[in-house]
């Protein structure tokens, strides 16, 4: 596939998201239970489309900083502190710095992942749990 464009130009970036899903790459999510594409790499913002399979499994990770989670495809239950969190299509989910969370789907989903490094920007530490 070949790569996007990741890095603001000129103060604009667009994305429409229905094309950008399509860039996810079957073959990965087949074989690995999810897959993830890179949108936006700028300074401590991250935004990454991300898609699950039918039974597939993000293990257990954290990050130390903000992680906003907006299901725009199929249903994905995410777990936290002991707490099962289902989303549907449009549900939006959010966790504080350092929270562990583990995702799984039944039946596949894609959904945006944002991801806001405050105060030390461009650390990563497994936000998407892809390796």
């Amino acid at each position: 596939m070949s790569s996007m464009h990741r890095i603001l130009d000129g103060g604009v970036l667009v994305h429409h998201l229905t094309q950008d899903e399509r860039m996810l790459d079957p073959d990965l999510l087949a074989r690995h239970g999810r897959t993830a594409r890179t949108l936006v790499k700028e300074g401590p913002l991250r935004l990454t489309l991300m898609g699950i399979a039918a039974g597939g499994v993000l293990p257990t990770h954290s990050t130390d900083a903000h992680v906003t989670i907006h299901l725009l495809e199929g249903e994905v239950i995410f777990t936290a502190r002991g707490r099962e969190y289902p989303l549907n299509t449009g549900d939006v989910l959010v966790f504080a710095p350092g929270v562990e969370h583990e995702a799984r789907s039944v039946t596949g989903g894609v959904f945006l992942l944002t991801v806001v490094y405050m105060g030390h920007e461009g650390t990563d530490t497994g936000a998407t749990g892809i390796s």
